[in-house]
């Protein structure tokens, strides 16, 4: 289990947490995000499990919560959800897109 960047999956080495406006050298992303956190629930009330955290309408973006966790887990690049691609490529086909 390992702390990376969401996008890419450069292994975050450090044991502070990365500040505001820390970037991943890779590929630029912003680190202290959402989806990097360790409450982040795409199934929870504002895709967040903190009850105490403001809603955030940007969840790929840099932010202030004060709660941020950065997760430790398994990298699975974006080819790794794939239900979800199947379910978007379901609606593409019946959309006609």
């Amino acid at each position: 289990m390992t702390r990376h960047c969401h996008r890419c999956g450069w292994e975050w080495k450090f044991t502070d947490l990365p500040g505001r406006s820390e970037t991943c050298p890779q590929c630029r992303a912003d680190l202290r995000v959402c989806v990097n956190c360790n409450f982040y629930d795409r199934r929870a009330a504002h895709q967040c499990r903190d009850g105490r955290a403001e809603p955030v309408e940007e969840k790929d973006r840099a932010n202030f919560c004060e709660y941020f966790d950065f997760a430790k887990r398994s990298w699975v690049g974006p080819e790794g959800n794939t239900r979800e691609d199947a379910a978007r490529a379901a609606l593409r086909s019946l959309l006609g897109d």
